[in-house]
């Protein structure tokens, strides 16, 4: 059928039916947020999610609990340096170090340590804050797409659907998944902003596209391989329905197309570049990080398939995914959820209108997710490149974050039954309704409170928990035998067992090469990210001091004129050539003077910061000219 048989096609299925889905221009009748009162209570209404967060203690048994206090430990530790955004981690694998935020996006531990040290949080609560926002912000995200898209009860149900889906609270109280739950903030405003910049083209709309990618990108580098092809086809498909040629004939098709697809290409294009920062060193640099420690072994995605049974299981539990269908943690996707997507589609079928296509779309979505979630899927995470997509999400069961989206906007539809939107204020149905999906996942608002096995936090602890659990242990390209225990976690376990407090250590140097007659060093100044070190070499060769730093790119040292001075010679580091650590080693000439190592940026990122900043700057010109027309607009027309 023809564009024009197409539309006209919609317009003889729903466009005389006052149930039909709301046209972009109707949505403009919809109040501020700030004065919606179903906003609101949509807000108001997930006390039930983060009551078990206000809770006394904290619950360092779930899977990364514990991982993520220790992750803001780290970046508060480079902070204390000032160092706010930070690339290397100094205490992870017992103190060699690992680039971890180099790649793992750092935003939702940028956000705790806003509430540390703004604040005065301590860790643990600092990162229940951040689950906190989470659900809140991602609730307000939500609402805000559906109420532009269905309508206001609708949006009230999608808000509260996608708060209280089985998978989001697996995320928050089992896993504990900081960076993922995060993610569930952005994905409805990636949509939502995507939505309008193709229906209504403004400057604003592909600026708050721009930054929800850009924020995603920088939250969950996983969950935005997942989610950036079904954005990428919502927006074909918007352009798709709501392309109106001015002129017939496939010319006029293509211009109507192009114009309604350019303005979310631009956001999307301006997102990569804001988070240029982030994505292009870590896709440049990944190759230097030993990647089998994370698809390997335990983390290996064939044991982590879901059977289908444990799609509808109501079962529940606190334990972790292993291979098989045996899991001690919940896959389902939740009764309340399926059915209110099966109703809803059934009930507003014939009213869609335009709005079938998205549907469907959503439709498709969700069950692709739960398929290649499935163990039925095994043989497509074989191929050449599908397989390589699929692997980014490193388990096949991280896929229901696509499924859980796609299906509390399907479980939206019932709220735009006539039945619920006889008046566009709550009502009985409405509440009803609401109330149902609160209750249908009450039993699994929970978190197990337990006390750190490791004791308080503290570097000593770290240590302890690196051990104990093997994780945290990332090794770079260098590393041939991953660590077990190092002189840094001894000189903290020491402290601790002296009973003064346990302080980060004063020297990455390893003092056993040294003779001390002809060829010895010593440290002058150590922070997180450099050292700087008088050495003595009374030989007339060179001699190489070697470092208890794992190699990896970024790491320079100089020669420094006097101590403290100024750079006058740049030194190769290399990895050292015997051992299995791949520890950074650096040849001083014969003599003596100060000698600096130092982490700084390289060319990726380099690069992507400069990426950053022109984006940066050209949204700001890009708004300020767009402002000035609009005001010479009107006062022409004034």
């Amino acid at each position: 059928m023809g564009s024009k048989g197409f539309k006209n096609g919609i317009g003889l299925m729903g466009a005389t039916d006052s149930r039909h889905l709301p046209s972009p221009n109707e949505t403009n009748f919809h109040p501020p947020l700030w004065r919606d009162a179903l906003f609101w209570l949509a807000i108001g209404l997930t006390v039930f999610a983060v009551a078990p967060f206000l809770l006394p203690g904290y619950f360092w048994g779930a899977n990364d609990a514990r991982h993520h206090v220790y992750f803001l430990f780290e970046y508060d530790r480079l902070v204390q340096d000032g160092i706010w955004w930070p690339r290397w981690s100094p205490d992870f694998a017992f103190g060699y170090g690992y680039p971890f935020f180099n790649i793992y996006g750092p935003f939702s531990h940028f956000l705790g340590e806003l509430f540390h040290y703004f604040l005065g949080f301590d860790f643990t609560d600092a990162v229940e804050a951040v689950f906190i926002l989470s659900i809140v912000a991602s609730a307000a995200a939500m609402y805000a797409f559906v109420r532009s898209w269905l309508g206001r009860p609708a949006a009230l149900l999608a808000a509260l659907a996608y708060t209280y889906a089985p998978y989001h609270l697996l995320n928050l109280y089992v896993r504990a998944n900081l960076a993922e739950s995060m993610a569930f903030v952005w994905l409805p405003l990636c949509l939502w902003t995507a939505r309008q910049a193709v229906i209504r083209p403004a400057y604003r709309w592909v600026l708050g596209l721009a930054v929800s990618y850009a924020g995603l990108m920088v939250t969950s580098n996983l969950v935005i391989v997942l989610f950036t092809p079904l954005l990428a086809g919502y927006v074909l498909l918007l352009t798709l329905v709501h392309g109106e040629p001015g002129q017939e004939g496939q010319q006029g098709k293509v211009r109507a197309w192009l114009k309604k697809v350019i303005p979310p290409a631009l956001g999307g294009l301006a997102g990569l570049g804001l988070s240029a920062a982030f994505w292009l060193p870590a896709f440049a640099e990944r190759q230097y990080v030993r990647v089998d420690q994370w698809f390997d072994g335990r983390y290996a995605y064939r044991g982590h398939f879901v059977e289908w049974h444990q799609f509808f299981s109501p079962a529940w539990g606190f334990g972790a995914s292993v291979p098989g269908p045996d899991d001690t943690i919940s896959f389902q996707i939740g009764a309340a959820l399926i059915v209110f997507s099966v109703l809803g589609v059934l009930f507003t079928w014939k009213t869609l209108a335009r709005g079938r296509w998205e549907v469907l779309f959503f439709i498709v979505g969700a069950l692709m997710a739960v398929f290649v979630t499935s163990v039925s899927a095994t043989w497509l995470w074989e191929l050449p490149i599908v397989g390589s997509v699929l692997q980014a999400a490193q388990f096949p069961w991280r896929w229901l974050v696509i499924t859980t989206l796609c299906t509390s906007l399907l479980a939206a539809l019932i709220g735009h039954w006539s039945v619920v939107t006889e008046t566009q204020r709550l009502s009985l149905p409405l509440l009803t309704l609401a109330s149902l999906l609160i209750l249908s996942s009450y039993p699994y608002l929970r978190v197990e409170i337990r006390e750190p096995a490791e004791g308080p936090v503290s570097l000593a602890a770290l240590m302890r928990f690196q051990q104990s659990a093997d994780e945290m242990t990332g090794s770079t390209a260098w590393v041939k035998e991953i660590p077990t225990w190092s002189p840094m976690a001894d000189y903290y376990i020491s402290q601790e067992q002296a009973g003064g407090p346990v302080q980060p250590v004063d020297t990455k140097l390893d003092y056993s090469i040294f003779d001390y007659e002809t060829f010895g060093a010593s440290s002058v100044a150590h922070s997180t990210i450099s050292e700087e070190v008088f050495y003595y070499n009374g030989r007339e060769t060179p001699q190489r001091l070697v470092f208890n730093h794992f190699y990896y790119p970024g790491w320079n040292a100089y020669l420094l004129d006097g101590e403290h001075g100024r750079r006058i010679q740049q030194l190769p580091v290399i990895p050292e050539e015997t051992g299995t650590l791949g520890r950074m080693t650096v040849e001083v000439p014969p003599g003596s003077g100060y000698l600096l190592l130092i982490y700084e940026d390289t060319p990726p990122r380099t690069i992507g910061g400069a990426l950053t900043i022109a984006t940066i700057a050209t949204l700001g010109v890009g708004g300020m000219l767009i402002a000035v027309m609009g005001h010479r607009r009107r006062r022409r027309i004034e």
